[in-house]
């Protein structure tokens, strides 16, 4: 089992060359090198420029690069997804996903534009439609033209521009979006980013959301300051207590005589296969987090 951390995803904007090279210290799992919502109209086209030259020249170690393109129906959206197919990021972040067929002409772009086979696709779940039609679009993995596709991002604030959703501590008008897009997610193995936190001097909150993003099931976190790097690190990290569980149950599972049960007892516990899958999945991220230090 591999494992790709997406702790910490931190938008980057386009547009601010010093930004983009301060990100290459940064302890960020992900960066999202913005020419969306952070660019001006008539910083667009410089800020196009900037990231994909800084994708192409590298330098950023083992962060997971990610360009954000204008949405194809703007008067950006095109020259960014060609643009970023031939720089070669790790992703290309959609905006507005709200039908499979959104994937599918993505994907469709990048494999005619000779993109690189490594470059994934992250979809932007921030309409309503999108959060009706999650389960569509994630299917759209298992497709030719959807194969590249790899994550959902939560755009929350979207969200409750749209449907005029109040953003409230402990976020109760959006429980149903932000699980119904993880089941959708999981269903099809897709990994799943929750939404920003905008008051980023409120660290106490925001440790509260990533603990919620993480218990709903969400692999990590965007971000749009780096004082949350280290926040949503540690919260979407497993604990000690949880690793020293799980090696405890891949060790128990392992013994002779346990072998072919689908159930044993480990410290007066019952524990299933189940169980021996998560603690795997549990185990493969500590590697990968040591495998990949954030470190330029």
């Amino acid at each position: 089992m591999t494992f790709r951390p997406r702790r910490s995803v931190l938008y980057m904007p386009g547009s601010n060359a010093r930004a983009l090279e301060k990100a290459k210290t940064l302890e960020a799992d992900a960066l999202i090198l913005d020419l969306e919502d952070a660019v001006a109209p008539d910083a667009k086209e410089i800020a196009r420029e900037q990231v994909c030259r800084a994708v192409q020249d590298g330098g950023y170690g083992d962060r997971e690069l990610v360009i954000r393109i204008n949405g194809l129906d703007t008067p950006w959206g095109k020259a960014d997804l060609k643009a970023a197919a031939a720089a070669g990021p790790h992703a290309i972040l959609v905006p507005k996903v709200s039908f499979a067929d959104d994937i599918y002409q993505i994907g469709d772009f990048l494999d005619m534009n000779g993109a690189a086979a490594e470059t994934r696709i992250w979809a932007m779940m921030e309409t309503p439609m999108g959060i009706l039609n999650a389960a569509a679009i994630a299917a759209s993995v298992g497709f030719p033209a959807g194969r590249r596709f790899a994550a959902m991002v939560l755009g929350t604030n979207d969200l409750a521009k749209e449907t005029r959703a109040r953003i409230v501590r402990g976020r109760l008008p959006m429980i149903t979006w932000l699980s119904q897009t993880v089941q959708a997610a999981r269903a099809h193995g897709l990994d799943v980013i929750d939404g920003v936190f905008n008051d980023f001097e409120d660290m106490a909150a925001f440790r509260e959301e990533c603990a919620q993003g993480r218990d709903l099931g969400m692999d990590g976190k965007t971000l749009i300051h780096p004082k949350q790097i280290a926040v949503a690190n540690e919260v979407f990290s497993p604990t000690a207590t949880e690793i020293e569980w799980a090696e405890k149950i891949i060790a128990a599972f392992a013994l002779p005589e346990n072998a072919g049960k689908g159930v044993i007892t480990v410290e007066g516990r019952m524990v299933e296969l189940l169980h021996a899958e998560m603690a795997q999945r549990t185990v493969a991220m500590v590697r990968g987090l040591t495998a990949t230090p954030a470190a330029a």
